[in-house]
């Protein structure tokens, strides 16, 4: 991935140096050995409910790069003229610099969970994305179940093994941003963290489950075990 990174961005600057590069680097953090930025990107940002929040920060986002246009960020982002000065911590520095620390191992066993789930549905005939074993760019593993039942299915078994909300019933609805109704199993601490593990899908073929993060691999291989009972194996 960095590889072609690099050469996209020596491309572009290539056709004009003025040009900035940005990286979504959402659920990208900590997966490979090195940042965005460190192959010519110009700034980069992304969600503290996703992987460098270690799941325990409750909201906000990073931005990182040129020391110019993180400052040019953050002067829109708080007020111009104060920028970075003003800051946007919420009072919650002891857990942004926690979860930092607890980022890189929590992204390790996400990764786990995923190559775990990749080779259990390949195994039982369903298309995986990323397929078995392969190098890992994120922490997102999609199942392609060909059946809007069995989508639901594996988001009802995910949220019925998560450690919160399990009494719930993901129901399929509307979800701003999406062209399709949305199914979720989202039984987090932190609501919307997906560095915890959880699971969502558009309700529209080939009828992909998104499956995200996951603090231990073991507690995704006890979803997974409720997960294979509900879908079965593909026919």
């Amino acid at each position: 991935l960095f590889v072609r990174l690099k050469k996209i961005v020596a491309i572009v600057k290539h056709q004009n140096p003025n040009t900035i590069c940005f990286v979504d680097n959402c659920y990208g953090e900590f997966v490979e050995d090195c940042e965005p930025t460190a192959v010519g990107a110009d700034l980069m940002a992304g969600s503290l409910i996703k992987n460098p929040g270690g799941t325990i920060v409750p909201a906000g986002g990073y931005v990182a790069g040129r020391a110019d246009l993180v400052e040019a960020a953050t002067c829109r982002l708080t007020a111009p003229g104060i920028g970075s000065s003003g800051g946007a911590t919420f009072d919650l520095n002891r857990l942004l610099f926690q979860g930092l620390f607890l980022a890189p191992g929590f992204v390790g066993e996400a990764i786990k969970g995923n190559h775990l789930t990749a080779y259990v549905f390949y195994k039982l005939g369903y298309r995986v994305n990323p397929i078995p074993l392969a190098r890992r760019r994120d922490v997102i593993q999609a199942i392609e179940f060909g059946s809007a039942d069995k989508l639901i299915a594996f988001c009802r078994a995910v949220q019925q093994n998560s450690p919160v909300g399990s009494y719930l019933d993901p129901v399929p609805a509307p979800m701003p941003g999406y062209e399709s109704q949305l199914v979720m199993a989202g039984g987090t601490f932190i609501d919307g963290s997906t560095s915890e593990f959880s699971a969502d899908g558009p309700l529209r073929e080939p009828y992909v489950a998104f499956c995200q993060g996951g603090t231990h691999w073991t507690h995704v291989s006890i979803a997974l075990e409720a997960a294979i009972d509900a879908v079965g194996p593909a026919r």
